[in-house]
C-alpha cells in the first residue's frame, strides 16, 4: 500500500496587472509571486487560459468579421450574433451539436466545447472575443521553461471552464501542460485489499484545474494559483488526455 498523500495547499498570486499582446507572463508571474511571498520551485504553476490569449493576442474584433451564409442561418436558428458564430466557426473542424442557443464544437485542437472556446467575458473591450490559444500546450512549455531556471523545475498547467455531458455547471479542464504528467496510470498497482487495478488512469492535469478553478472566479481577478503539496510525476501534454477516436463511444 502506498503512503497516504499529504496535504496541498492552493496559493492565489494577487497583483496581477491586465495583460496586452505581448506580455512576458513568465516574468509577470513571477514578480507577482515574489511580491506575494510564494515560492514556485516545486510547485505546479496553474493559469487561465485568457490570460495566456490576451498575451499570444489571439483576440478578434468583431466589427472585422464578414460572416458567411452558414453563419447567418446558424445565428437566425439561434438568436445570435453571426459575427461571432462565425468566429466559432472558424475556431472548428465540426458542430457536435447545436440546440437551445448553444453550438457545441470540436475544436482545431480536438477539445469538445462550447462555442469552440470562443468567449466575449472579460475581454479587452465589449466587441472582442478571445480565442483559445492556438497550441496551449505549447504556451505551457514555454512558460514552464521560463520559469524553472538555474535547476528549479516549475510544472505550468493551462486551463477553461468547460461544460460537461449529462450534469449541468462548469468545470475547469487542462487545455495545456508542461512539465508533469498530465495522466496518472495507476494500472497494475493494487487497491487497499490488494486486487490489480486495471483501469484506473486519474487525469492529473484536469483534476489540478478543476482545484484551482475554485479560486478563479471571473469577478475576483485572480488568474493565477499556485499548487503547493502536490507530488510532480513524468511529463507530457494534454495530448495524452485526448481519447483516441477509435475507441471514443460517443462519436
Amino acid at each position: 500500500m502506498s503512503d497516504p498523500p499529504g496535504a496541498i495547499r492552493l496559493l492565489p498570486i494577487p497583483g496581477l496587472p491586465e495583460v496586452a499582446p505581448g506580455t512576458d507572463l513568465a516574468a509577470m508571474i513571477r514578480e507577482a509571486a515574489d511580491a506575494a511571498g510564494v515560492a514556485l520551485d516545486g510547485r505546479v504553476v496553474v493559469i487561465a487560459q485568457k490570460i495566456v490569449s490576451k498575451a499570444e493576442g489571439r483576440l478578434v474584433r468583431l466589427a472585422d468579421v464578414t460572416p458567411g451564409e452558414e453563419a447567418k442561418e446558424i445565428a437566425a436558428d439561434h438568436d445570435r450574433d453571426p459575427r461571432q458564430v462565425q468566429i466559432v466557426l472558424d475556431e472548428s473542424t465540426r458542430i457536435v451539436r447545436r440546440g437551445n442557443n448553444v453550438l457545441i464544437c470540436e475544436t482545431k485542437h480536438g477539445f469538445v466545447c462550447a462555442n469552440a472556446g470562443v468567449d466575449l467575458s472579460n475581454a479587452p473591450g465589449e466587441d472582442i472575443a478571445v480565442l483559445l490559444p492556438l497550441d496551449p500546450d505549447a504556451s505551457a512549455r514555454r512558460i514552464h521553461e521560463a520559469l524553472s531556471t538555474d535547476g528549479t523545475h516549475t510544472p505550468v498547467v493551462i486551463t477553461d471552464t468547460f461544460g460537461r455531458p449529462w450534469r449541468d455547471g462548469l468545470v475547469d479542464v487542462a487545455l495545456g501542460s508542461a512539465g508533469l504528467a498530465p495522466i496518472k496510470d495507476d494500472r497494475g498497482s493494487r487497491d487497499r485489499i490488494g486486487r490489480e487495478l486495471l483501469v484506473t488512469q486519474p487525469a492529473t492535469a484536469d483534476q489540478l484545474a478543476a482545484a484551482a478553478g475554485l479560486l478563479m472566479l471571473k469577478s475576483a481577478g485572480i488568474p493565477v494559483i499556485v499548487v503547493e503539496g502536490f507530488p510532480i510525476e513524468g511529463d507530457g501534454s494534454v495530448r495524452d488526455l485526448l481519447r483516441d477516436p477509435a475507441t471514443d463511444l460517443f462519436r
